[in-house]
């Protein structure tokens, strides 16, 4: 790939030191040239930090700039311009890094609810049941499904909950209706780690179904 000729115009054409024609060549090469375009962009202040050179203390005829001036300033413009793509650089990465973190939590799946267990018929009973129980800092909540299998009607049932030192809590009533499932959602201040069996009885205090913890 050829050398861009322009490449070294761009600060005698920000200083206005360019020959007419050079001048114009340049201005129509900026047109199609974004590298070009970028560096006259950059060193548009260049103009200005010239200005605030001290003034020699000789008379102005006799005065001239260090020899090494004007390079001194472009190695400052074009040093900034370098610190500046890097830490655009780096700041694009710390985004697109943070993006792809975010992404990855995101997506990860949140842990699954334990799976719901059926209860244990204690006889010959026209009713069956599915319970799961959720630990929580208050307590326990227990999440149970349970269906009436039998002829036209149903009956009165309970959901007790038995303890390690064997007291009982009624968590729930309802009434069984055919071909219907009753969803029964209900906490108790209980602990996990504190009971021993969820029951579901009839109202006469009959267990039909029982779930060992």
């Amino acid at each position: 790939m050829s050398e861009d000729p322009f490449a070294t115009f761009d600060a005698a054409y920000v200083l206005g030191a360019l020959s007419p024609e050079d001048r114009q060549r340049f201005e129509e090469h900026l047109r199609t040239c974004d590298r070009c375009a970028a560096s006259v962009r950059e060193l548009a202040g260049l103009p200005g930090l010239l200005a605030r050179v001290d003034a020699p203390a000789v008379p102005p005829e006799l005065a001239a700039p260090p020899p090494d001036l004007l390079p001194s300033v472009l190695r400052r413009v074009r040093r900034g311009r370098r610190i500046r793509l890097a830490v655009t650089s780096a700041s694009a990465a710390l985004a697109v890094s943070a993006c792809v973190a975010l992404a990855v939590v995101a997506s990860a799946p949140p842990p699954a609810p334990p799976p719901s267990v059926a209860m244990t018929a204690l006889g010959e009973f026209p009713v069956r049941a599915d319970a799961r129980l959720d630990a929580f800092a208050w307590g326990t909540q227990v999440d149970m499904s349970c269906s009436y299998t039998g002829g036209r009607s149903g009956g009165e049932y309970l959901l007790v909950a038995i303890a390690r030192d064997g007291s009982e809590t009624e968590l729930a009533t309802w009434k069984a209706v055919p071909d219907n499932t009753a969803r029964i959602v209900i906490g108790t201040a209980l602990k996990t780690p504190d009971l021993t069996a969820l029951e579901v009885r009839l109202a006469s205090g009959l267990p039909l179904l029982r779930l060992t913890l």
